[in-house]
C-alpha cells in the first residue's frame, strides 16, 4: 500500500488498512485523523505480539518538553501491562501527530529494538524518548503513542551477563506495578512520569472511565 510513514497511515483508507493488515492498525489510523478508536481501558491488541498505548489529547501540545512527559507517561503504562501478562518486548515504536485535519502535515515517528527484552519502565521511557529529536516546537500535536512489538513471555530467555541489565533483576517493573495497583496509578511515577491530577494535556473527558478516587496522600516522583 504504499506507507512508509505515520502521515502515510494517518492519509490511509481505514477499510483498506483493515484488509491489508488487521483491525488494530486500522484504529491507529482513525485514531491519527482524530476519530476515537481506542478507548481509554483498551489499549492493546487484538493480537497477543502487540500492545499499544495512544490517545487524543484534550489540549494540543506544542512543545518537546510536552511531549516527553506524555512518553514518560505512556511509557510506564506500556510497562504495567506488559508485568500484568508476565511478558516483555523487544521492540518499540514511538510516534505523534497533529489532527488530521490540521494543515500541518508532520508525523514524526522511531522504531527501536532494544538490546534485550524487557519489560521496565526506565528502559522503556528512554527508549520512547529517542523520538524527541524528531519533535519540533510550535507544532501542535494532537495525540501521540507507544507501539510494542514482538511480545515475549517474560522469564522464556536467559541473557548472557553482560547483556543483563541490573535493574531487571531487581524488580523494579513488578515493584511499581505492586506500589500502583495498591495505591492508584497517580501516586507513583518515574521522572517526567510523575503523574499529577489535572494535566491540560490529558486524554479527552469523554475517553475516560469512571473509577474511585485514590488515596488522599500527595504522588511521589521516582
Amino acid at each position: 500500500m504504499g506507507i512508509t510513514s505515520i502521515a502515510d497511515l494517518a492519509a490511509a483508507d481505514p477499510t483498506r488498512i483493515r484488509k491489508a493488515f488487521n483491525v488494530v492498525v486500522m484504529r491507529i489510523a482513525l485514531e491519527l485523523r482524530g476519530i476515537p478508536a481506542i478507548s481509554a481501558e483498551e489499549d492493546r491488541t487484538g493480537r497477543k505480539d502487540q500492545l499499544i498505548v495512544s490517545r487524543s489529547f484534550l489540549e494540543k501540545i506544542t512543545t518537546r518538553d510536552g511531549i516527553r512527559q506524555v512518553l514518560s507517561i505512556y511509557a510506564q503504562q506500556a510497562a504495567s501491562r506488559l508485568v500484568k501478562h508476565r511478558q516483555v518486548t523487544m521492540l518499540l515504536s514511538a510516534f505523534a501527530g497533529p489532527s488530521h485535519y490540521s494543515e500541518q502535515r508532520y508525523f514524526p515517528s522511531v522504531m527501536v529494538k532494544l538490546p534485550t527484552p524487557t519489560a521496565h519502565p526506565v528502559e522503556l521511557t528512554r527508549v520512547a524518548h529517542q523520538l524527541l529529536p524528531k519533535i519540533e516546537d510550535g507544532i501542535r500535536y494532537a495525540r501521540a503513542g507507544l507501539m510494542l512489538i514482538d511480545l515475549r513471555p517474560a522469564g522464556a530467555h536467559q541473557m548472557l551477563e553482560p547483556f543483563r541489565h541490573t535493574h531487571e533483576e531487581a524488580g523494579i517493573a513488578d515493584l511499581v506495578d505492586q506500589v500502583k495497583r495498591k495505591t492508584g496509578r497517580e501516586l507513583l511515577g518515574l521522572g517526567y512520569g510523575g503523574i499529577r491530577p489535572g494535566l491540560s494535556w490529558q486524554m479527552k473527558r469523554n475517553m475516560l472511565t469512571a473509577r474511585e478516587p485514590p488515596p488522599s496522600f500527595g504522588p511521589d516522583v521516582l
